[in-house]
């Protein structure tokens, strides 16, 4: 595919990378100087200096041949700019970051009418953070969590300690200790992930990625060695957009069901539901009625004005997290659960690991991008989300063509997990799991059918067109698989 990228920020940048290594053709437009002057010396790709509201900027960048537009400047309205001055290109697929909830909101709303604002699909940061954090919470905050649309199963990324149940455990003898139907998909050791066979054994300090059904996967981390707690008392540090969406989640707000999608068609949240959902369709009830409390920490007094409105329910607190004597006054220390959700990543990390060194038994915690993963985890924060690699996870979800539906990147990066369809007539479809070989770094996880349970396929089972396989796959597979499960051209 050839993409045009506009904004050469975090999330810009990493895109392109990852495109770039999945041997896409790929041209970048950025503003600023300096900023398009180190892109173009670290990546192997066209980097113009321009506006990327400028018409001959995007010509120049070679927008009429282009297959998509993605837009990721600092600024809603220039994204969106970006989009309308590429509508006369019917064909390209228009993908715009925006963090304005009403943009959205109309946005869809345009949808359902028949309208349009000439933008294929909106990323919203926040949302697409929130969503992976009420799904973190609704498994205990144990660790990340991976969900898939439509489908029981989810993906958890357990750490093995000294003490755990899997600590020298050989795979081929995993289900000696852990009953039900699971799958071990691939094993992150020392910064290298590996593809597991029934000969690997598993060690102290790997994180181990184990599929299967939500209600199973909270066992796996508990003999992982994690304590099963009921999360009754949520903090959140931080009361703006993210702050207010994860509160929003928690306490069930705004939950409502749009009509029924067409058929072939994404959801505009981008889950490829069976239903068409609002954009903030994932504020699901994810908590049980149990869940009694919850507290925000904010600094801004106008704005913890506006949250005591909206969340009458929640205790809303005007005080500086850092701030030693409040944390002990308010005594936060017997929180169940923190979410570090500031604009500020190393106040998030920090203040969850000093909140859970005076008590608090979980911590979620925000950062910019994921080089600050592996230091919050060495830290003992449970669960880090890296906003930037959230946001370009969906982008690259959208751009996937043939039948993927969906990826996410897990481990180091190099590996990850794709939703594709098996098409009428791909050269897989009759053919048994056994006698077909996937590219080398490519394992089936499940399969997802309409009508009939999912299931962790075996050895006997044949590729059926109208199933839906959810992969796990080394950077770089992609192209293959597409080939191998997408239509006959």
């Amino acid at each position: 595919m050839r993409i045009v990228i506009v904004g050469a920020g975090l999330a810009g940048t990493q895109l392109a990378r990852i495109l770039i290594e999945k041997k896409h053709d790929i041209a970048i437009i950025e503003a600023n100087e300096e900023r398009a002057r180190h892109v173009s010396n670290r990546l192997d790709c066209m980097v113009l200096q321009d506006e990327g509201n400028s018409i001959s900027a995007l010509e120049e960048a070679g927008i009429a041949r282009a297959d998509a537009l993605v837009c990721v400047t600092e600024s809603d309205e220039v994204n969106m700019i970006i989009c309308g001055l590429a509508a006369r290109y019917p064909k390209l697929l228009k993908i715009a970051r925006v963090r304005n909830d009403e943009y959205v909101r109309r946005n869809f709303q345009n949808q359902v009418d028949g309208a349009s604002m000439g933008i294929d699909f909106f990323v919203h940061p926040d949302v697409e953070a929130a969503r992976t954090v009420l799904d973190a919470v609704e498994h205990g905050a144990v660790g990340n969590i991976l969900s898939f649309a439509d489908t029981p199963y989810q993906l958890g990324a357990i750490d093995v300690p000294a003490a755990s149940s899997f600590n020298g455990l050989l795979l081929k003898d995993f289900h000696t200790v852990f009953e039900g139907e699971s799958l071990i998909t691939l094993v992150n050791r020392k910064g290298e992930s590996i593809l597991p066979t029934g000969t690997t054994r598993l060690q102290q300090g790997d994180r181990i990625y184990l599929l299967a059904r939500e209600e199973e996967l909270n066992r796996g981390f508990t003999l992982a060695g994690g304590q099963e707690k009921p999360l009754r008392k949520i903090g959140i540090v931080g009361g703006g957009r993210l702050g207010s969406l994860i509160a929003a989640g928690l306490l069930k707000k705004e939950n409502r069901r749009e009509p029924d999608r067409e058929p072939g068609k994404t959801d505009e949240a981008g889950t490829g539901g069976k239903k068409t959902r609002g954009f903030f369709s994932f504020l699901k009830t994810l908590i049980s009625g149990s869940l009694k409390k919850i507290v925000i920490i904010e600094q801004d007094y106008g704005l913890c004005k506006e949250l005591s409105a909206r969340f009458p329910e929640a205790l809303i607190l005007n005080e500086d997290i850092s701030d030693e004597s409040f944390v002990t006054e308010e005594r936060l220390d017997d929180l169940d659960l923190i979410v570090t959700a500031t604009e500020h990543q190393e106040l998030n990390i920090i203040t969850a690991v000093y909140l859970k060194s005076r008590g608090v038994a979980r911590a979620i915690a925000m950062v910019t991008g994921s080089g600050y993963t592996a230091i919050a985890r060495q830290l003992g924060v449970d669960v880090i989300i890296p906003m930037k690699s959230v946001v370009v996870d969906s982008i690259l979800s959208k751009l996937m063509g043939g039948g993927v539906k969906g990826v996410h990147r897990i481990g180091d990066g190099e590996v990850g997990t794709l939703e594709i369809d098996i098409s009428p007539g791909c050269p897989a479809e009759g053919r048994a799991l056994k006698d077909f070989r996937l590219p080398e770094g490519a394992l089936v996880m499940l399969v997802n059918r309409e009508t009939e349970p999912d299931f962790i396929p075996r050895g006997n089972y044949v590729y059926t067109a109208g199933h839906r396989l959810i992969l796990i796959a080394k950077n770089g597979t992609e192209g293959e698989l597409e080939k191998i499960f997408g239509a006959p051209k």
